[in-house]
């Protein structure tokens, strides 16, 4: 990474190129690539890619830094505004993503009362003014579905519905099949496991052999009572992830699930 950046120095000092703000006509465009350039860098220090870390808060907090930066100079696009709710809202909920050793606890077994609640009033403030506006875009979408998440008292609480509803425009807007994949868990959480899988069909074309998407059809077969295909998932899902915390709850599931298979044959 130093040499890239070095390399980078050195490009732009043989360009010439002044430094300065980009012509009016060409800022939309500079901005969105540098609020997706936070969304990633976020993302990745809230779920690290891989390593022996659950998550990176260097990361995390640093992006959280630099879209409060951004905000406050150009507050009123509710981009702006919708992704430093989105952060705020989903970093909210870091206290109880780990367990004492930094093993992963998924969203319905967090204990909530751990969530940063004076994080939640901020992006939910952030948010509710954002969509005010009128412009809805795609960050925006994805803080008001964590303001879902957040705003249920308890996991049996959350409106899955609404949030199925809400995936369906994101994935309208922005064709990603990650978001696909999110909305197969919703849809399975409001309709039931198989409207999940159906959504699932096809998935792997444009994801490849992902781990999220092994792991996602695993949960979902387990809720629809095939214990022999979803700890099939949930092994090849641990095969792929290349982050050790992700790795130990996936085997963890599988060995949960073969276990009484395992008490049935003595």
């Amino acid at each position: 990474m130093a040499q890239r950046i070095s390399r980078a120095k050195a490009k732009i000092k043989a360009s010439d190129e002044p430094f300065t703000l980009p012509p009016p006509d060409q800022r939309p465009e500079r901005l969105r690539l540098v609020l997706h350039v936070l969304y990633l860098l976020f993302n990745e220090g809230y779920a690290s890619s891989s390593g022996p870390d659950l998550a990176r808060t260097d990361l995390s907090s640093e992006a959280i830094r630099l879209a409060r930066g951004i905000y406050a100079a150009a507050g009123e696009d509710p981009e702006i505004a919708g992704l430093l709710a989105l952060m705020l809202l989903t970093d909210a909920r870091r206290p109880a993503r780990s367990g004492p050793d930094g093993e992963l606890i998924p969203l319905a077994e967090q204990d909530r009362t751990l969530w940063d609640r004076p994080l939640i009033v901020e992006g939910l403030g952030l948010v509710t003014k954002a969509l005010r506006q009128g412009q809805v875009g795609e960050y925006q979408l994805q803080a008001a579905i964590a303001a879902l998440h957040d705003q249920a008292a308890r996991h049996a609480d959350t409106d899955w519905s609404e949030i199925l509803s809400l995936y369906g425009l994101l994935e309208a807007m922005t064709g990603n099949p990650m978001v696909r994949l999110n909305r197969a868990v919703a849809a399975a959480m409001a309709q039931g496991p198989d409207a999940g899988l159906a959504l699932l069909d096809g998935l792997g074309e444009r994801l490849g052999d992902h781990h999220r998407l092994h792991s996602v059809r695993a949960h979902l077969l387990e809720q629809a009572g095939d214990r022999e295909s979803a700890i099939a998932e949930f092994r090849a899902a641990a095969a792929r992830t290349t982050n050790l915390r992700e790795q130990q709850y996936l085997n963890m599931k599988a060995a949960r699930l073969a276990s009484p298979r395992r008490q049935e044959a003595r």
